[in-house]
């Protein structure tokens, strides 16, 4: 367990930060699944605005949001 006074501040927020992207790791995934099983363009832009939230929020890197977003397209195309 940390002992200085900012340690102990810095777990906290980091207990934080990890239950807010986990949220969004968790929708980001399930988006990006059902987009892969239906393939509808529907789904996938439910897995894009999914993977730009992501993305915006540090989650994921923006490279690899736009590397999944490529991948999704060419699978309604």
């Amino acid at each position: 367990m940390p002992i200085l006074k900012s340690a102990i501040k810095k777990l906290k927020q980091d207990k934080k930060r990890t239950a807010v992207n986990k949220v969004y790791r968790e929708n980001l995934r399930q988006a990006v699944k059902q987009a892969r099983k239906e393939k509808t363009a529907k789904a996938v832009r439910l897995a894009y605005s999914a993977l730009d939230k992501a993305a915006k929020q540090k989650v994921i890197h923006k490279n690899k949001a736009a590397r999944l977003k490529s991948r999704l397209m060419k699978l309604i195309k």
